[in-house]
This record gives structure tokens, sequence and C-alpha cells, in this order.
């Protein structure tokens, strides 16, 4: 019988992290993967029987690999602190990792609750991020700080789950700004070398606005959508505002001297 190491990864996520582990109580090994929380996040993920690793947090793509390095078992699930397992989705990974003839690794869908709704359209359903569902040794993460992507090692199409997850991604406003100033943070390293301006900034935002509000069909999820087109909006803006500032370097720092130019 094939077993199955979950890992989580979080940091300062007392209030999510319960309810994510409690989600998984069928798995063979559960570990958390810590980056040093503060609020209580390892300790009450030690009371619900998980195994606590911490990780000092180098980027998003490091994190993932340590978490699979400590892994035991043959199957790996890979879960967020914001994300749920349900019943179908047990059901079905079961079945997969019994069956002789299963690929090496498969995407899990996610389904998205954000301001009171499950969101359908604006990007969010079904939202796959990198295969949540591998063979230890046959996908690793590249180590780009946010937003990592992945390197399978298999000669296999990558198979797809027919159920979701869930996902509450956002407790409340704040949560939202919060992601899009840590994210939009990482992910100007990745972009400082690009040639950016002002006004590339407010292109990229805009484009991102109209991809999910439009093309996304975000319009059709109500306010809900507005805000998550809105909030990329803003995650992308200042991403390159961040880089550009990067680039700019003692130029924007503040004058040496305090006269004002004529």
């Amino acid at each position: 019988m094939s077993k199955i190491s979950v890992y989580i990864i979080a940091y300062n996520e007392a209030e999510k992290v319960s309810a994510t582990i409690e989600s998984v109580p069928w798995a063979d090994e559960i570990i958390l993967v810590d980056s040093w929380s503060t609020d209580g996040t390892p300790e009450i993920a030690a009371k619900l029987g998980a195994r606590v690793v911490q990780v000092d947090f180098k980027g998003f793509g490091d994190l993932r690999n340590q978490a699979i390095a400590a892994c035991s078992h043959e199957w790996i699930f890979s879960l967020d602190a914001d994300e749920r397992c349900t019943p179908e989705v047990e059901n079905e990974i079961r079945a997969i990792t019994q069956d002789p003839a299963a690929v090496d690794a498969y995407w899990v869908p996610r389904r998205n609750f954000f301001m009171g709704r499950w969101i359908k359209h604006s990007g969010w359903y079904p939202n796959y991020r990198q295969p949540q569902l591998f063979r230890k040794g046959r996908m690793q993460y590249d180590l780009k700080p946010v937003h990592e992507g992945y390197v399978l090692d298999s000669t296999h199409p990558i198979g797809h789950l027919k159920n979701a997850i869930w996902q509450f991604p956002f407790k409340n406003m704040s949560e939202v700004m919060h992601k899009a100033n840590r994210y939009s943070s990482l992910g100007a390293e990745k972009i400082v070398h690009k040639k950016i301006s002002m006004g590339s900034a407010l292109a990229h935002g805009l484009w991102s606005f109209v991809k999910h509000y439009v093309f996304k069909l975000g319009f059709l999820d109500g306010w809900a959508g507005f805000v998550i087109a809105l909030g990329n909006f803003e995650g992308t803006f200042y991403r390159y505002v961040k880089a550009l500032e990067m680039q700019k370097g003692q130029t924007w720092q503040v004058p040496k001297t305090l006269k004002v130019p004529r």
C-alpha cells in the first residue's frame, strides 16, 4: 500500500492551520513547514499531530523544496494553510495512489471563497497552482521568490483530479492589501533586470485589471470580481514600481541637504 505525506507551508496562520490539518486526517504523515511563526502556529500544528519543521524563508521555491525533503513517503500532497482537502478529493487521491497505472504528478483544481461567495470566474477557478499531488523524486520547484514554477522529472503527462479542494485566500480586505504588498516586493526581485518606467508600470497594471475583469469574466463575479481585478492591478503596478525603485537606488533617496531646488 502506497503511503502519502502531506506538507503544509505556513507563516503566522494560527487562525487557519487547524482546519487545514483537520482536513487531512487520513494522511500517513502531516508536516508543517513553518518559517518561525510568532502567533502560535507551530504549537497548534504539533498538538494536532503534525511534525513541525522550521525553515528560514528564502523564497517560496526554496521553502517548497525543503518541504519535499522533509517528506518520508512515496506520494506527496501539497496544501497551503488557506486550503482545505474535501472528502471527494481524499477519495480520488486514495484511488490514484493505489493505481499501478497512475502518472507521476497531478493538477488539483481549487475552488475559492471570497467576499461571501464562491468565485466561478476571474481566473480563480479551477485556479491550478503547481501540481499538488506527485511522487517524491519526480518534481522540484525552481528558486523564484514568489509564483514559483516547478521542474518535472517524468515522461508522463500531468494528470488532473476531477474534484476540487477549497481555498479561503483572504479573511478581510486587510489581508488582501497585506498579500499584495508582500508579493509585489518579492515579485519586484524577478523583474528588476527589465527596462521599466512609471508608464510601463501603469500599463502592466491596467492590463492585469482588464485581463481578470474582462477576459477572465470577473464581472460575472459581481463586486468580488471587481475587487479581485483591482487587487491584481495594484499588485502588478506596485511590483513594477518597486523594481523601478530598486533600479533608481540612491536617486530616489532623501536628499542630503534640505534645500528646496528653485
